[in-house]
């Protein structure tokens, strides 16, 4: 990925995004991704929480899954952070209709900041009362404009910056490709079996090959039909996986377990 130099990040900061990404390749499992968080991701976007989100568990709801490096934050803060109408919920419905990174922290006034939005005033000493402090979220959208993914850092140091709101919208991507892979490995997040009942046998075909890259052009001379087939096939797969591109549909599938590593 080349990092747009117009957006304000210096090279110090593309050079270590950079490093960032190709360290999330190498990525497998839990104590890998903690580690990473913790290490070189904090120049990035230093914090102490982060709670991911996944689409996808019981009647299609999002699973929550935390990562902390704070004794501040309890298990009943993240219960009340993550139910329905919690803040979690807020900052994620807010963020489906703006599709622009979140920001939350005392003293920030709501509105539309171009490279962020901060959506909601909370009442004062809210989010000290949560232990979140200074919140930045950005999410990763379904093919039908809600959220197949939500990435909420918080207990940063400061009030976060237009330079990390932006960092974080390149960062999500990765982010979520990591977190897929490391949560389909541990068995910790499951897809409804009516989900992966509704991928059909040729479906599960062309999956394999959108997940080792290959083009509908190849996938056609691969398995002898027609590109605009494959094309159809493509579209009826984003439509059922709820994801927008091949990309998307390759990691959830990998997730769900319909091709094979």
């Amino acid at each position: 990925m080349i990092v747009n130099q117009t957006a304000g990040l210096t090279i110090e900061q593309t050079t270590l995004f950079i490093e960032v990404v190709d360290a999330s390749l190498r990525i497998t499992r839990p104590e890998q991704f903690f580690s990473w968080l913790q290490g070189s991701c904090q120049y990035l976007i230093p914090h102490e929480v982060l709670i991911c989100g996944l689409q996808g568990g019981p009647e299609n709801s999002m699973h929550y899954e935390k990562f902390i490096s704070t004794r501040y934050l309890t298990d009943q803060h993240f219960r009340e952070l993550t139910c329905q109408d919690g803040l979690l919920d807020r900052v994620t419905q807010s963020w489906v209709r703006s599709h622009r990174p979140i920001c939350l922290a005392e003293g920030m006034q709501p509105g539309n900041f171009g490279v962020y939005a901060v959506p909601f005033l909370e009442r004062p000493g809210f989010l000290h009362e949560m232990e979140v402090r200074n919140v930045l979220a950005h999410g990763v959208s379904g093919r039908d404009g809600g959220v197949s993914a939500f990435f909420c850092f918080s207990r940063l140091p400061t009030q976060p910056t237009a330079t990390q709101a932006y960092l974080l919208e390149l960062l999500v991507p990765h982010l979520h490709a990591v977190l897929v892979r490391v949560m389909s490995g541990q068995g910790a997040y499951l897809i409804p079996e009516s989900s992966t009942k509704s991928i059909t046998l040729r479906e599960r075909e062309i999956l394999h090959w959108l997940h080792h890259g290959k083009t509908n052009w190849e996938i056609a001379s691969i398995l002898d039909i027609s590109p605009l087939t494959v094309k159809n096939h493509v579209q009826n797969i984003l439509r059922k996986l709820n994801v927008q591109n091949r990309s998307h549909a390759a990691v959830k599938a990998s997730q769900m377990g319909l091709v094979q590593l």
